[in-house]
């Protein structure tokens, strides 16, 4: 595989998993507390159909489009194993602002998949 050329650019993909992973599942863990917040944050949430129906969306939409290839230049550079999976869950986060439930992880308390997550 020409996109991964030695063994510490494959455990720096590894590495790279907790960066994706923490903010979608602090974003999940934390919909309760928002939606307690306030009336404000309670209809924006009831809007998507509640905090069941809105973990089920952001989860569906995660496990559709980020282990599906996408993200990189063509076929043969997605790679077809973690190293493709990676590629598209990285090509997943960095449409994540022009999913539907993007301000709903802005309510959570994401700032981005490099920063800090409060």
């Amino acid at each position: 595989d020409h996109n991964v050329p030695n063994a510490l650019m494959f455990i720096d993909k590894y590495t790279q998993i907790p960066r994706i992973l923490g903010p979608v599942v602090l974003c999940l863990d934390k919909l309760d507390e928002c939606a307690a917040q306030s009336e404000a944050s309670q209809k924006y949430i009831d809007s998507f159909g509640g905090v069941r129906q809105v973990r089920q969306i952001i989860l569906a939409d995660f496990f559709r489009h980020a282990f599906d290839g996408s993200g990189a230049d063509n076929f043969f550079d997605a790679g077809s194993c973690i190293d493709g999976r990676l590629t598209s869950a990285w090509n997943w986060c960095s449409q994540l602002q022009k999913k539907p439930f993007y301000h709903i992880f802005l309510l959570t308390g994401f700032t981005s998949f490099d920063g800090k997550f409060e």
